[in-house]
């Protein structure tokens, strides 16, 4: 019921039945037979004639289309219409008495009027009435209604939904980069205007993205000349001298990674078909070369979609982060229903459950104070997740019940 779409079609359907039934039910009721006076009155005429045809031995009536009985119609007396014959029949001057009944098994009334001898001479009133099975007729003609109505408001409610639904549709193309695809200005007003402010917000977004890169690229780039200036400046220092080092190396870190992370949101290869199991065995035995504890559990066979250079620095920081902070890692890649889970299991301290949802924020760390001795600027597992989303695929971090991190991604098979 949530769907614009369903409500519309709903509200159609109830309001032409709601118009159409209200019609017809003040119908039937304005309409719903003449006035007893407009009945009776050439019925009173037409007994008066009758009863003036009526001989002594009208209870033969062989002559004439005349029902003569020793007793009244049988059925249910109509006060009302039998007053009315009654006071119609005397106004003409004719002294006889009349009884108008209904019969129960058939439809229209019966009016008896008494004759002289004990006899009732019968004679059918005309029923100017709707049928006694008019509410049947009416449920019907509302189901009629419905059925007729509902494919109407179908089609309809699809024309005044279209435009929303390719609204919908560019907005679920935005990508990874926040960008918004071009919508189409066309259709009703209110619709070419929505469609002209998304592209307009497109365009501010695209243009705000390109100067927060420029600034950070910049701001990177412009940090190595001082830093190099000062590196030559702490050469010729006696005192402290590895100490101001060792902080232009950590300034010299920041600045690269802080340049790479704006490469990668720019920089985006082709995608392609990747065999993820041997570009994991890849990066593990490249590890294992730089002297970190990288060790493989079991690896499927799977293949994926991404790009090559950009999924290889993904999991080669995803790896490097879990073997370095971790005290080595366990990589393990399994096929689940359609998609390829690899697994990085780390033998670490882990990250405390509130800091889990910020651990893929730049500059991120858990202790800085205690961490300083560590290489990194905090920037591996913001542009991983980067890469990774840029894919399709998801990355979530959770802690070990016997203590350390697992990191799992998750992509669909190729």
């Amino acid at each position: 019921m949530t769907s614009l779409r369903r409500r519309l079609i709903i509200l159609l359907v109830v309001s032409i039945l709601g118009v159409v039934g209200l019609a017809t039910f003040v119908a039937v009721k304005v309409l719903g037979g003449p006035s007893p006076e407009l009945i009776m009155g050439p019925l009173a005429h037409q007994i008066q004639y009758m009863v003036q045809l009526v001989p002594g031995r009208a209870q033969t009536a062989g002559d004439a289309l005349i029902t003569v009985r020793d007793s009244p119609a049988p059925g249910i007396e109509d006060g009302k219409h039998t007053r009315v014959l009654n006071e119609i029949l005397q106004q003409d001057g004719l002294d006889v008495s009349a009884v108008v009944t209904r019969n129960a098994g058939r439809p229209g009334m019966v009016a008896s009027v008494a004759l002289p001898g004990n006899r009732w001479m019968i004679v059918d009133v005309p029923d100017f009435g709707p049928p006694r099975d008019v509410w049947y007729g009416l449920v019907g003609w509302m189901a009629l209604i419905v059925l007729g109505a509902t494919p109407v408001s179908i089609y309809f409610t699809g024309v005044l939904v279209r435009p929303l639904e390719m609204l919908e549709t560019a907005v679920s193309k935005i990508g990874s980069d926040g960008m918004l695809a071009g919508v189409p200005e066309k259709g009703p007003a209110e619709v070419r205007a929505t469609a002209r402010a998304l592209n307009e917000l497109s365009e501010r977004l695209k243009t705000a993205m390109e100067s927060r890169m420029r600034l950070v690229a910049a701001a990177g780039h412009d940090l190595r000349t001082p830093m190099t200036r000062m590196r030559l400046r702490a050469e010729f220092l006696d005192e402290d001298r590895e100490k101001w080092l060792s902080d232009l190396d950590e300034l010299d870190r920041i600045a690269d990674s802080a340049i790479r992370l704006v490469r990668e949101e720019v920089n985006q290869d082709a995608v392609e078909p990747l065999k993820l199991d041997r570009l994991v065995r890849d990066i593990e035995a490249e590890m294992v070369s730089l002297g970190h504890a990288v060790s493989i559990d079991h690896l499927d066979k799977v293949s994926v979609k991404a790009g090559a250079l950009g999924l290889r620095r993904a999991l080669r920081n995803l790896i490097v982060n879990a073997a370095t902070h971790g005290k080595g890692c366990t990589v393990s890649l399994a096929t689940q229903g359609g998609r390829a889970v690899l697994t990085i299991a780390d033998r670490g301290p882990g990250i405390p459950p509130d800091l889990l949802n910020k651990a893929f924020e730049p500059f991120f760390r858990v202790d800085p104070a205690r961490t300083q001795f560590i290489p990194g600027a905090g920037l591996g597992l913001a542009i991983a997740k980067e890469i990774i989303e840029r894919y399709g695929g998801t990355i979530t971090l959770e802690n070990r019940p016997g203590g350390g991190l697992q990191q799992t991604v998750v992509f669909a098979i190729a």
